[in-house]
């Protein structure tokens, strides 16, 4: 399920016209190091996975869209940084690519 969400992540930045190549070509890297990263978290704590899941998906929407809420796009941003809340320690790349994903999509935003 975390996986597919990913995927259809990567779909969705794939066929989106309205930011630049560069920009879909970081924001594809940078869901493949996520991908990596949730599958560890994945097989102990599927809840948080998943939560992630979701806020990316949801911030790569609201970053992605033709017409932008720059609200919006800042709620999901804010709920995605809060879903990997607790992973510093044990899983610092996974918030480090988090936080890539959030600065990329914000950067998206504006």
């Amino acid at each position: 399920m975390i996986r597919d969400t990913i995927e259809k992540i990567e779909q969705n930045i794939q066929k989106v016209g309205a930011i630049k190549e560069e920009n879909k070509t970081e924001l594809l890297n940078l869901l493949a190091r996520l991908k990596s990263e949730i599958a560890d978290i994945s097989n102990t704590n599927m809840d948080e996975a998943q939560s992630i899941a979701g806020f990316t998906e949801l911030s790569a929407h609201e970053a992605t869209r033709e017409k932008k809420n720059p609200q919006l796009l800042e709620l999901s941003l804010k709920g995605l940084s809060s879903s990997v809340a607790g992973f510093e320690e044990s899983h610092p790349k996974l918030v480090e690519t988090i936080n890539a994903i959030c600065v990329a999509l914000s950067n998206l935003g504006i």
